[in-house]
């Protein structure tokens, strides 16, 4: 049944778009009078609703090759015989044929090919660019769905979800050019757009009732992902997000890094982000938080950038201030408690409580816990290993207490945890990059990163419109040659804006 349809409207696809309708409407009709000439069923419902769909779905493949190739005159004479482009003229060669993938299946598009002047490059066909189809054959809709669904899917999900949804056979290589090339059209807006988004929530933040000042915090951490190499190697990720003057989080936005020495260039791309935010933010400077646990490339971060960090505009010092994590930190009051009460002990589990209260609440609470843990010491007999893990822990407590200020941080409206950062680790890699069996490249690995920073920051939509909204087309050189039998007949139709004089 399926297959009579399909070779039904093919040949309707050589008429008129009025003949498409016609043959879509007798065949609704058909299936609608088979479906209600014999009694509902749960089976009879489910095959109507598909055999439906897929007449629906191939009028408008029909439709839109029909539409498509109508663009543009066959008659030689009557298309622009030079065109320019990103500053190349190409001349007129010869009409070709094409397959172009569509949301409808593959279509069928004829469309004049110009040669470049210069030798040696590559040719281009005016219709195609005028169209957006990218990535060799894919029309734009195509392109944003399949982007979408590699996002959260695998590469076999994809192809098996192209194959049943769309009747697209591709292979792994084609699929990944097509993400290239949809990631190198939408990846220029994304900055700008997490500026914006960036700005928007400092003005709500600024406007909003509370005791605090708004707050922009910043975050940063790493996790290790399975490499084609074999070994396991640091990827990276930073968050920027805006507390209003209720410590409410209004907003986060996203960047993300496959593994690169020192973390260059997600440093440098956060560092971008936060300039332009305070350069275009008009209002009040925020308070400007940095919280993260004690790694080595978040302590590089803050000494070598946030700390000598002036304003944008006016070149006044700008006052970070760091955050360690609260509960990072806890861990290590619970490696201490465990080295002097033993491991899940009713004094264990107290003394635990008590300090952490301790440093959430009391000013210098840091110090304070140390205090008291060095006053146990003595009095308590431990092993080597439970004395290795009470210094270690100990040590960390004393030489980063400056940076444990909670009381304060809590007075003054900031975050003591970095669990925006950790659930960025979590959201942006692990649920995508560390599925069973997976081995990354650096380059494709920062394709789909890219891709999932992009949605996870809400400006997915925005960036695909900007993208298509200014895409260069190419400029015709010369006007075609209209012949007055055929006049009204072009004029009858909208002119191609790609070649149209």
């Amino acid at each position: 049944m399926a297959q009579s349809t399909a070779t039904a409207t093919q040949a309707a696809t050589q008429s008129t778009p009025g003949a498409v309708f016609a043959h879509l409407r007798t065949r609704c009709d058909e299936l609608r009078r088979q479906f209600e000439a014999n009694p509902p069923t749960p089976a009879a419902a489910c095959a109507f609703e598909k055999e439906l769909k897929a007449a629906l779905d191939e009028a408008g493949r029909s439709l839109l090759e029909q539409t498509f190739n109508r663009l543009e005159p066959a008659d030689k004479e009557q298309v622009a015989p030079r065109v320019r482009y990103h500053k190349q003229t190409y001349r007129r060669n010869k009409r070709t044929r094409t397959q172009v993938m569509t949301t409808f299946g593959p279509i069928t598009l004829r469309s004049w090919l110009y040669l470049c002047d210069e030798d040696g490059e590559p040719g281009l066909h005016p219709l195609h660019l005028g169209l957006g189809i990218g990535a060799g054959t894919a029309t734009p809709a195509l392109l944003g769905r399949v982007a979408r669904m590699a996002v959260d899917h695998t590469q076999a999900e994809v192809r098996a979800w192209l194959r049943r949804e769309h009747g697209l056979v591709w292979s792994n290589t084609r699929l990944r050019a097509a993400l290239r090339c949809f990631r190198r059209g939408l990846m220029p807006f994304v900055p700008a757009l997490q500026q914006a988004r960036l700005l928007l929530w400092l003005q709500q933040a600024e406007q909003s009732r509370g005791r605090h000042r708004p707050v922009l915090a910043v975050g940063r951490d790493g996790i290790m992902l399975p490499m084609r190499s074999g070994c396991y190697e640091e990827g990276s990720t930073a968050t920027v997000s805006v507390y209003d003057r209720r410590r409410r989080r209004l907003g986060t936005v996203y960047l993300g890094q496959m593994p690169q020495t020192k973390q260059v260039a997600l440093s440098q791309a956060l560092t971008g982000l936060l300039e332009g935010v305070l350069r275009a933010y008009t209002g009040p400077v925020p308070r400007l938080a940095y919280v993260t646990d004690k790694g080595s490339a978040p302590e590089d971060y803050y000494r070598r950038v946030l700390q000598a960090m002036r304003h944008p505009r006016d070149g006044k010092p700008l006052v970070w201030e760091w955050v360690l994590d609260f509960y990072h930190v806890c861990v290590y009051l619970g490696h201490m408690a465990e080295a002097l009460f033993g491991t899940q002990t009713a004094a264990q589990a107290a003394w635990l409580a008590r300090m952490r209260r301790w440093l959430l609440e009391r000013p210098h609470g840091a110090a304070q816990v140390a205090r008291s843990a060095m006053q146990l010491l003595g009095r308590r007999t431990m092993s080597k290993a439970q004395r290795e893990s009470f210094w270690k822990a100990y040590r960390y407590l004393r030489r980063h207490a400056r940076w444990m200020d909670y009381a304060g941080y809590r007075r003054r409206g900031l975050p003591i945890g970095s669990g925006v950062t950790e659930a960025a680790c979590k959201t942006v890699f692990t649920q995508r990059f560390k599925r069973s069996g997976m081995r990354w490249e650096r380059e494709s690995g920062q394709v789909i990163l890219d891709l999932r920073v992009a949605l996870l920051s809400g400006v997915w939509d925005e960036a695909c419109a900007r993208d298509l909204a200014t895409r260069v087309l190419p400029e015709p050189l010369g006007a075609p040659k209209v012949s007055a039998q055929r006049g009204s007949r072009q004029a009858a139709r909208p002119a191609n804006p790609c070649l149209a004089a």
